[in-house]
């Protein structure tokens, strides 16, 4: 659930810093009253801005098998776009 002025760190979009995106496939709406679909909502729409591209922070995945001398280290950043949410329709 967004609203205006929201800032979220989603999965990476292919859209460039600064430009403006369009999400048109919306479940539910909450105003006064709540509004689902079946399975989305006719003519809803979230525009927001991508306000940077980036990467999390490294986590480090590791695998361990005991008495068979097996180790493996490796890490691990997710890519992610962080955009703001201007206007729901």
């Amino acid at each position: 659930m967004v609203k205006e002025g929201d800032k979220l760190k989603i999965s990476k979009l292919s859209a460039k810093e600064g430009d403006e995106i369009i999400f048109d496939e919306v479940l539910l709406v909450s105003d006064k009253e709540t509004e689902i679909g079946a399975p989305l909502i006719e003519g809803a729409k979230v525009s927001a801005k991508v306000l940077k591209q980036g990467r999390g922070k490294k986590i480090i995945v590791f695998h361990y098998h005991s008495k068979t001398r097996y180790r493996k280290k490796a890490g691990h950043r997710q890519h992610f776009t962080e955009i703001e949410i201007k206007n729901i329709e």
